[in-house]
């Protein structure tokens, strides 16, 4: 007889053998496969060893072969990979705008985000006003789809100021400043036009330009903010139709705009016949003098869109980083064909701002806790920002201030020269302090090692001394 057929014939008679019985029913021996079907132990020992390999069987020495336990069939696992191809390059990039929105862990000191810490939320306040607001006749009704009138009516009269400059019409309550900046990056450029911005910026404009298929183009900032004359040579050079800028508190370096230079990007943008994205994301955080009359020594100039009759601004005007996180509410204000082009493009992706929120924002900012709230956080501001540099000066003075800012949430500073940035950010990690690597803040190459510090996020005083003592260890150990 062939050896191959035999152990094929005899593999097959203990396949359905094992087949028949149950987990751990013991096979005849070896010795009696032999007798009984007249093979060698050869043929045995490689039949059993097939059905081993199948997993029809186990072996177990000094034992012999028992039918193995039923496994279940493993499903095959999924394969997007073919997304891939149809997906194409359009990536959407969210890691630096996710890593400013993460929660710090146990223990960790965030020296970094965007947002008030909790305790210094009016809570107690926006509670209130969401009672007040989802009573009313018609909370959950079917709002209008460019906003309540009076919400608008209120975030005119905030940013026109009152001369009236701004009307109600001009406004389109969206969901939060982010949503407003995407909105204005897809409604006023098309895909693969250029885009100009600050240098450094706002990391979440630039993951929204380039979610667009904008291409953002720096144009140089000084310590008064964006450098006109250069913003001029970058409209002329790039062709590009849209300049977005902070140009109050400007995040993340601190500088404010003089009203003389505001009067010169205007006119510099409407010689080239482009449009300034005015993101008014700090209007309630100044320590001091914002929403002094413009004569005050030291006050803020007027938003650029009070200055504008062109409809070449549009303006956002956001109220989560002064109030909560989950208070998603901005006024973005624009005029002309490019108010119903926003108008319509929120239309389309979302209908409109949930009516119950509206109705909230509007009660908690006509209401006297808005006031004395402002009052309480840019008393809070100014502390931090002093506590912040006094620790800066005490525990490591060889980092650079780039300049102290009127208010906001941050502080900029430059490392020392060769100091790797990012082996900074890693063994402030390890201490248990959370910062900003500057390199998040540009769009093209960081011209130097830098971070941004945030003195708000802390939980006091206490914890933002700790949080500075934390990271001047970190650069010791680089």
């Amino acid at each position: 007889m062939n050896d191959d057929s035999s152990i094929v014939r005899l593999a097959g008679i203990l396949r359905e053998e094992a087949d028949r019985g149950r987990p751990g029913d013991r096979l005849p021996s070896s010795r009696e496969l032999m007798r009984r079907h007249g093979v060698s132990p050869v043929t045995v020992s490689r039949a059993i060893a097939q059905l081993a390999a199948e997993g029809r069987i186990v072996t177990r020495p000094g034992s012999g072969a028992f039918v193995a336990p039923v496994r279940r069939p493993v499903a095959e696992a999924p394969d997007p990979s073919w997304q891939t191809v149809a997906l194409g390059d359009r990536v959407v990039d969210d890691a630096d705008v996710a890593g400013l929105l993460a929660q710090p862990g146990e223990g960790v000191i965030p020296l970094t985000g965007g947002y008030l810490n909790p305790e210094l939320r009016p809570v107690k306040a926006l509670s209130a006003a969401a009672a007040r607001a989802v009573r009313r006749p018609d909370a959950w009704a079917l709002p209008p789809l460019n906003g309540l009138a009076d919400l608008r009516r209120w975030f005119a009269g905030e940013a026109g100021g009152a001369g009236g400059a701004v009307t109600q019409n001009d406004v389109l309550v969206v969901s939060g400043g982010q949503s407003a900046l995407t909105h204005a990056f897809r409604a006023l450029a098309a895909p693969g036009e250029p885009v100009l911005v600050e240098t450094p910026t706002y990391p979440g404009a630039l993951a929204a330009a380039k979610a667009a298929g904008l291409r953002a183009t720096a144009v140089p900032m000084d310590h008064d903010g964006v450098r006109p004359d250069l913003l001029a040579e970058a409209f002329a050079v790039t062709g590009a139709r849209v300049f977005y800028c902070q140009p109050t508190l400007h995040n993340p370096t601190g500088a404010t705009l003089t009203r003389e230079r505001r009067d010169q990007v205007l006119a510099v943008a409407r010689a080239a016949g482009a449009f300034v994205i005015e993101d008014d994301y700090a209007r309630y955080l100044g320590a001091r003098y914002l929403g002094a009359p413009d004569l005050t020594p030291g006050a803020v100039p007027p938003p650029m869109v009070a200055m504008d009759s062109h409809g070449t601004v549009v303006h956002v005007l956001s109220l989560s980083k002064i109030s909560s996180p989950s208070l998603r509410v901005a006024g973005l204000i624009a005029r002309g064909p490019a108010a119903h082009r926003l108008r319509a493009s929120q239309v389309v992706e979302s209908f409109f701002v949930a009516r119950p929120l509206q109705e909230t924002a509007l009660e908690f900012v006509t209401s006297p806790a808005w006031r004395r709230h402002l009052g309480t956080v840019r008393q809070e501001i100014a502390a931090r920002q002093e506590a912040l540099l006094a620790g800066l000066a005490r525990h490591a003075p060889a980092v650079e201030i780039h300049l102290v800012p009127r208010g906001g949430l941050h502080v900029w500073v430059r490392l020392p020269p060769g100091m790797d940035e990012k082996s900074v950010v890693e063994a402030a990690r390890l201490r248990g302090v959370l910062v900003s690597p500057g390199r998040i803040y540009y769009p093209s190459e960081p011209p130097g090692p830098r971070l941004r510090l945030t003195h708000t996020a802390a939980a006091g005083l206490a914890e933002l001394d700790d949080g500075v003592r934390r990271l001047a260890r970190a650069l010791e150990d680089c």
